[in-house]
């Protein structure tokens, strides 16, 4: 059996669990939620926002993306640290908090956001915000890897448009989808995808393979996926809401003028994190303005907040009991 949460092996990296391909194989449901405190500290819950912990606070730096490696039982988490200088890095922890360690030391990527799991090839990817760029590397923080370049230099840093934050996995595919958010409610929002392997002869520049699957979103934030259902969903920060469309661009559409966007649910509290339970066909998601943690059918309905606090939060998983 093998159980990822956070980075799902057969239906594609999205927020639920599986034992092998077609997504069944008698695999352990999650039962908790791990979710993030921008102003330092990794919380967790049950599904229902009980039995609340936190741990690292006080370690942690603009703790943004996380996930969970529940066979090793691993909590990863990114920290942007501070923007202006380039310090970002990545942390790791057994799933009671303890052992807490660094494995991508600061400035070894400028500012990571979003962070999925690729449980089959042993990977970590991330977007890294200012640093313009999507970023891999080995579970224990080695091998660091750029795969894509958006831009460079401090001009092209001030816009917006260059900023890379959401992190999707479709691992059977060998895709990983990210998101570009511009500036707020800026309608400048951008979801791309591109291959786990490299295009021959070509590098993070100028690689051929990047497929552009949306623009002129307001703001989008994180992403998941559901592979079964070939449905890609997103939070967005300017209209606040959390929505979902196809995965692929359909026929004779445009980026820009696709029209098939369906918004879920709306008023989150500037909607950050998110992540699906596809076994149980339920989304959770976080607002950093209201601290607080809601929950909804895939459909969007019966949407209910389950736990709030004095908190910013950001990125969220599922996983196992700690």
């Amino acid at each position: 059996m093998v159980l990822v949460v956070g980075c799902t092996l057969a239906l594609g990296c999205g927020g639920t669990a599986t034992g092998g391909p077609g997504g069944s194989g008698g695999a352990q449901a999650p039962t908790h939620l791990y979710f993030l405190n921008w102003a330092g500290g990794v919380l967790s819950t049950t599904l229902d926002g009980n039995e609340l912990r936190d741990f690292a606070d006080g370690e942690s730096q603009g703790a943004d993306g996380v996930a969970v490696d529940g066979v090793a039982r691993h909590v990863y988490w990114t920290n942007m640290g501070v923007a202006a200088s380039n310090d970002g890095f990545v942390m790791r922890a057994e799933l009671d908090g303890t052992n807490i360690t660094t494995i991508v030391p600061p400035g070894g990527t400028h500012t990571p956001k979003q962070l999925r799991i690729d449980p089959v090839n042993a990977k970590l990817y991330w977007s890294d915000r200012e640093g313009m760029r999507v970023m891999r590397a080995n579970l224990d923080g080695s091998d660091i890897e750029t795969l894509v370049t958006i831009a460079t230099g401090d001009a092209a840093r001030s816009d917006l448009a260059n900023h890379a934050v959401g992190m999707a996995l479709d691992v059977a595919a060998r895709q990983f989808y990210w998101s570009q958010k511009g500036p707020t409610e800026g309608g400048v929002g951008a979801i791309k995808r591109a291959s786990f392997d490299m295009p021959n002869g070509e590098d993070s520049t100028n690689r051929s393979d990047i497929e552009v699957l949306f623009e002129g979103l307001l703001e989008p934030i994180d992403l998941d996926l559901d592979v079964d259902e070939d449905m890609l969903y997103w939070t967005d920060r300017g209209d606040d809401t959390v929505s979902r469309a196809p995965m692929a661009l359909p026929l004779g559409a445009s980026a820009a003028t696709r029209d098939d966007r369906e918004i879920l649910v709306r008023d989150v509290g500037e909607a950050i994190g998110l992540t699906l339970d596809l076994g149980a066909g339920k989304m959770y998601y976080t607002g950093i303005v209201t601290g607080a943690v809601g929950t909804a059918n895939l459909d969007g309905s019966n949407p209910t907040e389950i736990i709030r606090g004095n908190w910013l939060l950001t990125g969220i998983t599922l996983g196992p009991d700690p």
